[in-house]
C-alpha cells in the first residue's frame, strides 16, 4: 500500500464537504472541524463519516480550509472511510455539473460514479499505485481510413485536440476494433481514454478487441455484473492512475480517468443508457458534458443515428464520420421490402402474409448455399397477445386487466402480468370464446419456420437465453432485437418480420428505434446478401434502410421534432407525482418565460405527469427553476414526493 503523504493543505483545520443526505434543500457544502487525530488522513476527495441532524452519514471532502464562513461552532468529522480519496478535481466538477443540468443532487451522482468501498480491495494484490503500461502508437488510421474525416479524427486524438465526431459505421464493420484503435491512439499519446457500450455482450466483444491491441494490464473493464470487490479494485486502479484506458457499461461514464484524451460511446440510441436512478441522466449526454468540461475528444458511434447525435452535427459542435459512397455500396446488404409494387404484383398476398414468397425464396436460397439466416422478431415468447376471433377485441385478464398470452400450441391462455389462467375467457363485446393471435412471438416463429424448412436447425436467441455467436452453417436463427448473435462469416440473409409492430408503437422514437434495430440486424449480413423487410417500401424508415442512410433519416426526424417542438430541438422535463404535489411544485417554480406545459396525463397508479417544455437556450434556467422548487418543498417537508426527469426518453 502506498504510504500516506501529509500535504501542506492538511494543516487547515476545516473540511468543506457534501453530506450524503438526498434532500434537495441540503444540496450544498457544509464545514466540519478536523480533529488532530485525522488531520493527515482527511484530504481533498476523502470519504468521511460525520454527524448530521443526529445521524452518522457519509461525507465527501471538497477542500481543506483555514477557516469557515459558519458563525457557530463546527462539529468534528468522526472518522475517515478508507485510505483512498474517491473524488478527483475532474470528477467533482463533473458530478456537480451533472446534478445541476438534470436538477439533481451532488450525492446522487456520486452514488452513480463511485462504487461502494471494499476494504480488501484497497489492501489486496494490485493495490499499490504504479505507472500505466506503455502503449505502442498505432500504425496509421487503420480501419478509419475508409471513412470521410476518419483519419483526421485519429490525428486530432493523437495530437491531444478535443475533436468531436458522430460516426456512422459501415455495414459489417468490426466496430470493437475501430473503438480499440481510437482508444489505443489516445493512450499512445499519453492521454486517458474511456469507452462505453450498452451491455455485457458488447462489452465482451470490446474487451477482446482492446485486449488484443493494448494487452492485459493496460486497461480495465467496469460493469455492474462484477462483484463488489472486483469492481472496486478495478475502479481503484483507475483512480490511482495504474491504468489509463477504461471500457464499460453505463456507470463507467463517470470513471476517474486521469488526463482524459478521448471519450467514446457505441450505439447511443440503446435504452440501456437511460439511467433509472436520480438524476436520470442519459449516458450519451453525460459524455457530451464531460467532453465539454475536460476538453477531450468525443466519438459517438453506431450503425444508426439518433436525433440527439444529429443535433450535435447540425449545430456544428461535432463533425460527421461516414463511409465513402463506393465503400458503402460494396459493404451494404441488398434490402428487399415485401411491400413494394413489384412484389405486390408478383405476390398479391404478400401484404397480408407473415412469410411472403419473397422471404421464403430468400431463406431457401441462403440455406442451400450453406449460410445461416437471421430472423428478427420484435416480440419474444410464443403468442404474447390474443384477441377475439369474431370482432378482434383484445383479450385481457379479468383479474388485473393485463394482456392474455399462450406459451405453447394448445396451451391455456393466461395473463402476461399476473399469470392467472383464463380458460373461461369470453369476449365482453360479442360473447365469443375463440381466440386468435394478435402478435406472434419468437418461439412461435421458430416453430413455424421449423415446419417450413424441415431440413434446417432452428435456434432462438432472446429473453433469458441470448446467444453470442453462431456457426457458419445453414441454420435458422430467430432472435429478438438486440439479441442477434454474430455469425463469423456473416449471415447469408436476414428476415426482418412484423415491421408494423415496431413502427406502430405509440412512441415519439418509434421510427428512430425501428431503424436502429433494423440496421443493427442488417449490419450482420454479408455484403450484397439479401435483407427482406416486412413493411411497405414507401415508409421513410424502410427507405432509410434501403439507401443505408442513417444520417438522412436522423436529419428528417430532427426536423420533424423541431417543427413540433419536441426534444432534442427543445428541452423537456417530466414532473410526476400526486396531482396536488405536481401542482404545488409547478406553482412554486419560477419557470422561464418561454416555458409551456403539456398535460397533466393520469398514470395507472393514481399519479399524474406534467410536461414542461422550453427552447434549448433556456435549458439551464428550467433545471434551476425545478431544482429550487423541489428544494422549497423539501425544506418544508412536503409529504408527497415529486419525481423530476429532464430529457425523458419516453414522453407518453
Amino acid at each position: 500500500m502506498a504510504p500516506k503523504v501529509r500535504t501542506p493543505a492538511a494543516v487547515d483545520p476545516v473540511a468543506r464537504l457534501y453530506v450524503d443526505v438526498p434532500l434537495a434543500h441540503l444540496d450544498h457544502p457544509y464545514d466540519y472541524a478536523v480533529p488532530d487525530t485525522l488531520d493527515a488522513q482527511i484530504t481533498v476527495g476523502s470519504r468521511v463519516r460525520v454527524r448530521f441532524a443526529g445521524r452518522l452519514v457519509d461525507g465527501y471532502v471538497l477542500e481543506r480550509r483555514a477557516d469557515s464562513d459558519h458563525p457557530g461552532k463546527l462539529a468534528f468529522a468522526e472518522r475517515v472511510v478508507g485510505d483512498e480519496p474517491v473524488l478527483t478535481p475532474e470528477t467533482t466538477t463533473l458530478f456537480r455539473a451533472v446534478a445541476d443540468r438534470w436538477a439533481g443532487n451532488f450525492v446522487d451522482v456520486v452514488r452513480l460514479g463511485v462504487p461502494s468501498r471494499h476494504a480488501r480491495a484497497e489492501t489486496g494484490r494490485g493495490g499499490a499505485a504504479r505507472e500505466p503500461a506503455a502503449v505502442n502508437t498505432p500504425d496509421g488510421p487503420g480501419g478509419f481510413a475508409r471513412y470521410r474525416s476518419g483519419a483526421a479524427f485519429l490525428r486530432a486524438v493523437a495530437d491531444g485536440r478535443g475533436a468531436r465526431a458522430v460516426w456512422s459505421a459501415c455495414p459489417g464493420e468490426a466496430w470493437p476494433d475501430r473503438i480499440a484503435e481510437a482508444l489505443a491512439t489516445a493512450a499512445a499519446a499519453g492521454r486517458g481514454a474511456l469507452a462505453v457500450v450498452p451491455d455485457n455482450r458488447d462489452l465482451d466483444r470490446l474487451d477482446a478487441a482492446v485486449s488484443q491491441r493494448l494487452g492485459p494490464g493496460a486497461y480495465v473493464a467496469l460493469s455492474a455484473d462484477l462483484g463488489p470487490e472486483a469492481r472496486y479494485r478495478r475502479w481503484l486502479a483507475t483512480r490511482r492512475g495504474a491504468v489509463q484506458v477504461v471500457i464499460g457499461t453505463r456507470a463507467a461514464a463517470y470513471a476517474p480517468v486521469a488526463d482524459l484524451g478521448l471519450l467514446a460511446i457505441w450505439d447511443d440510441g440503446d435504452d440501456s443508457y437511460d439511467e433509472p436512478r436520480a438524476p436520470y441522466a442519459h449516458t450519451r449526454d453525460v459524455l457530451v458534458l464531460r467532453s465539454s468540461l475536460s476538453g477531450s475528444a468525443l466519438l459517438v458511434g453506431g450503425f444508426a443515428r439518433t436525433a440527439e447525435a444529429q443535433l450535435l452535427v447540425e449545430s456544428g459542435w461535432a463533425h460527421e464520420i461516414a463511409p465513402e459512397r463506393d465503400v458503402l455500396r460494396r459493404a451494404a446488404p441488398r434490402v428487399l421490402p415485401t411491400g413494394d409494387d413489384f412484389e405486390q404484383a408478383r405476390d398479391p398476398a404478400a401484404a397480408a402474409a407473415r412469410l411472403p414468397s419473397l422471404a421464403w425464396r430468400t431463406t431457401r436460397d441462403a440455406l442451400e448455399s450453406g449460410a445461416p439466416v437471421l430472423v428478427q422478431v420484435p416480440r419474444r415468447g410464443y403468442v404474447p397477445a390474443l384477441a377475439c376471433v369474431r370482432d378482434r377485441t383484445r383479450a385481457i385478464c379479468a383479474n388485473c386487466s393485463g394482456p392474455l398470452m399462450t406459451s405453447a400450441q394448445g396451451a391455456v391462455a393466461r395473463c402476461r402480468w399476473c399469470g392467472r389462467p383464463a380458460g373461461d375467457w369470453h369476449c365482453p363485446t360479442c360473447g365469443g370464446r375463440a381466440l386468435r393471435a394478435v402478435v406472434i412471438g419468437a418461439r412461435r416463429t421458430a416453430e413455424e419456420l421449423g415446419r417450413a424448412f424441415p431440413g434446417a436447425a432452428v435456434r432462438t436467441s432472446g429473453g433469458e437465453r441470448v446467444l453470442d455467436r453462431v456457426e457458419d452453417r445453414p441454420d435458422l436463427v430467430v432472435a429478438t432485437p438486440g439479441a442477434e448473435p454474430v455469425a463469423p462469416g456473416g449471415y447469408g440473409a436476414a428476415l426482418l418480420l412484423d415491421g408494423w409492430a415496431l413502427l406502430s408503437r405509440a412512441d415519439l422514437r418509434a421510427g428512430e428505434e425501428t431503424v436502429r434495430r433494423w440496421m443493427a440486424a442488417a449490419a450482420l449480413v454479408r455484403p450484397g446478401a439479401p435483407v427482406v423487410i416486412g413493411a411497405d417500401a414507401a415508409v421513410p424508415a424502410v427507405q432509410a434502410l434501403v439507401r443505408w442512410d442513417p444520417g438522412g433519416f436522423a436529419a428528417r426526424e430532427l426536423a420533424d421534432r423541431a417543427e413540433l417542438g419536441f426534444p432534442p430541438a427543445s428541452r423537456m422535463a417530466a414532473v410526476s407525482g400526486s396531482p396536488a404535489a405536481v401542482a404545488d411544485l409547478l406553482s412554486a417554480a419560477r419557470l422561464p418565460d418561454a416555458a409551456t406545459t403539456v398535460g397533466p396525463v393520469p398514470a395507472p397508479d393514481g399519479t399524474e405527469r406534467m410536461l414542461v417544455r422550453v427552447p434549448r437556450r433556456a435549458s439551464a434556467a428550467l433545471a434551476t427553476a425545478l431544482k429550487e422548487a423541489a428544494a422549497v418543498r423539501s425544506a418544508r417537508k412536503a409529504p408527497d414526493p415529486v419525481k423530476i426527469v429532464l430529457d425523458p426518453l419516453e414522453l407518453l
